[in-house]
């Protein structure tokens, strides 16, 4: 009986570092890696970040998943705005897209970047998944897109780093600009390593007339059982001739934003996680009342909070991370666009409560 039970665990043993290996989805673990900030195989913040929930917390989500008054989901899909390629603005501005959660499209100094391009249906390795976007469409078809010039990402979670739209876009990127390590998941899926450029924190990349600086983040990686916290998690400070900008990726608050600022700032725009939060993950996810004193210390002019309405990772509202933005900052500085909608880094934009308007339609 012992003998069978011990066979039956190495089968199901070979069976789990099979799926590990050959299942591509999952990336790739990287290998050989050198950094200060790496300690036995793994990285690790610049403060401490516990990641531990206690019974009570275990128990307290599951009676929230349960609530069924829960706004955590839109009663329907959300609207977007269509992107026009093609369309001749007349403006030398820096040009701003938010595509849903965090994924971004910029377009400064006669360049193009997507940021965190996440364009899949759910934010998971299996198929089958059913935490879906919340809009029904993308603001484009996939085979639209323009020639892209880089590629940033943050780190390498499923809703940041999607199988299935790297596959999609690659061929169409000329750079990827990744934080440590998350380049090992590009080359399994057919980036060549002459178009990956990795960085640890507080190292710089020049490209053309833009300079990218992998600047910290409180949070941690893994896609699979055996890759937590192998490769690094960043935020990125991006400086063109036009403006200069900062990327959160995930973080919890800490000093790394005042450091930030005060390294690197003024800066034009910040794209601010806000969304996804929870009392019970408080060091890897900020507060809305984090995310507004992390906009002071970076001393930016405008901030659009990002990480939030395209999936459903916590417990709050969909809209509560703009409805808090909203209230938390002036309303000049709070950028909140539609799913597509364009804004531009000249002080004219007019967004609106759009979540309001739809959350209200949907009460009558």
């Amino acid at each position: 009986m012992k003998k069978t039970m011990l066979l039956s665990l190495v089968g199901m043993a070979a069976v789990t570092g099979t799926i590990l290996t050959q299942y591509k989805p999952l990336g790739r673990k990287p290998k050989s890696l050198q950094s200060p900030n790496r300690i036995n195989g793994k990285f690790r913040n610049q403060y401490e970040t516990p990641m531990n929930f206690s019974a009570q917390d275990m128990v307290s989500m599951a009676r929230d998943y349960r609530d069924v008054t829960s706004l955590r989901k839109p009663t329907e899909r959300l609207p977007i705005v269509p992107i026009d390629f093609e369309e001749k603005t007349g403006s030398s501005f820096t040009r701003i897209y938010w595509l849903g959660h965090s994924a971004l499209m910029v377009q400064m100094d006669g360049k193009t970047m997507l940021v965190d391009p996440m364009f899949g249906r759910s934010p998971s390795p299996l198929p089958f998944a059913k935490n879906e976007r919340f809009s029904e469409d993308l603001p484009f078809e996939l085979e639209d897109l323009p020639e892209i010039d880089v590629v940033l990402l943050t780190h390498d979670h499923y809703d940041h780093l999607d199988y299935g739209t790297i596959l999609a876009i690659k061929d169409k990127v000329a750079m990827f600009i990744v934080p440590l390590g998350v380049g090992s998941h590009l080359k399994r899926w057919g980036v060549g390593a002459e178009r990956i450029v990795e960085r640890d924190w507080n190292e710089s990349y020049t490209f053309g007339n833009w300079t990218f600086v992998c600047t910290p983040a409180r949070h941690f990686s893994g896609r699979s059982l055996t890759d937590r916290n192998s490769t690094l998690w960043a935020s990125w400070v991006v400086l063109g001739e036009t403006d200069r900008l900062f990327f959160s990726g995930d973080s919890g608050y800490a000093p790394h934003f005042k450091m930030i600022g005060e390294q690197y700032g003024p800066f034009d725009f910040a794209a601010l996680e806000c969304g996804q939060y929870d009392v019970r993950w408080p060091d890897v996810h900020m507060q809305p009342e984090e995310t507004a004193q992390a906009f002071r210390d970076l001393s930016a002019d405008q901030m659009m909070p990002i990480h939030w309405g395209a999936f459903t990772l916590s417990f709050h509202d969909w809209f509560d991370p703009a409805e808090q933005m909203s209230s938390l900052l002036p309303k000049e500085v709070v950028l909140t666009p539609k799913i597509g909608e364009r804004i531009t880094l000249d002080g004219r934009n007019d967004t609106t409560t759009w979540w309001r308007e739809l959350e209200d339609a949907n009460k009558r």
